[in-house]
């Protein structure tokens, strides 16, 4: 048995404030026990003039790895702004893997790119316009167990899952900023069938509450168990969820109901 954590923030404008309110909450998270805590999606901010700043300064990565080093966690930085790999002017919505000892072990760049309308006072959400997309499935060795990386829109489609599976993730994060009308209606659905599908632990961290006058996300980060049950889930206020992870009883699962032989087929 180990335990894992999930954060949920309200991720303004002010960088350093921000920053301030992960670093207790991932103290609290060590207090508690976790050995792996998940950040929400632009955990640093929502604000996007600051995104290409953030790519471009390294001190953020070591402000991350600072946090795992001192807290004595494994972090996943739910998603930061990183450069291009391929040259592109835009940068990448990057999920990133610390380890105790501040080293930076794996890099998912999301796939899927939120270029939708939204019936909310936003309306019109363009994620390609700042971010360019990724193209590569992430499965990373943790002591919590084998984590797939995910973010926020890729849990609309199955397949990303699927691979991460097949890859053999025990569990798969995924970092969130969740608008609060599409989250109201889908959020804790996707999160348990993805479970489901895959027999996996979902770790699944929000963004919560008012970022500006036009932006407001759903909260309800949770762990979801690979029978699909919720462990914990929070409300609309910033806060830490953990849980307990039985990778014995995942694979006694698994065994019971040997789902992944059939997909293959």
């Amino acid at each position: 048995m180990s335990r894992v954590a999930v954060i949920q923030l309200t991720s303004e404008s002010d960088i350093e404030s921000n920053c301030a309110h992960i670093d207790r909450l991932l103290a609290q998270a060590s207090a508690q026990g976790a050995q792996l805590a998940l950040l929400p999606e632009m955990l640093f901010t929502l604000d996007k003039q600051f995104y290409r700043q953030l790519a471009a300064e390294p001190c953020w990565l070591e402000r991350l790895a600072q946090w795992a080093r001192t807290h004595q966690l494994w972090l996943v930085a739910g998603a930061v702004p990183q450069p291009s790999p391929d040259g592109d002017a835009r940068v990448r919505s990057a999920s990133l893997v610390f380890n105790t000892d501040g080293d930076c072990v794996a890099r998912y760049d999301k796939v899927h790119l939120f270029d939708v309308d939204v019936a909310d006072e936003q309306g019109r959400y363009r994620e390609s316009e700042q971010f360019s997309p990724g193209d590569e499935w992430v499965v990373v060795d943790t002591p919590v167990g084998r984590l797939g990386l995910a973010i926020c829109f890729d849990v609309r489609f199955p397949h990303v899952f699927q691979r991460l599976r097949a890859a053999g993730a025990e569990l798969i994060s995924l970092p969130a900023a969740f608008t609060y009308h599409t989250g109201e209606a889908h959020w804790q659905v996707l999160l348990r069938a993805r479970a489901i599908e895959q027999q996996c632990y979902v770790l699944a961290a929000n963004q919560c509450g008012w970022h500006d006058e036009r932006r407001q996300t759903w909260g309800h980060s949770q762990i979801v168990d690979p029978w699909g049950r919720v462990l914990i889930e929070l409300a609309h206020e910033p806060g830490v969820a953990l849980a307990e992870i039985d990778l014995t009883e995942l694979h006694a699962l698994r065994q019971r109901m040997p789902l992944q032989a059939r997909l293959l087929d």
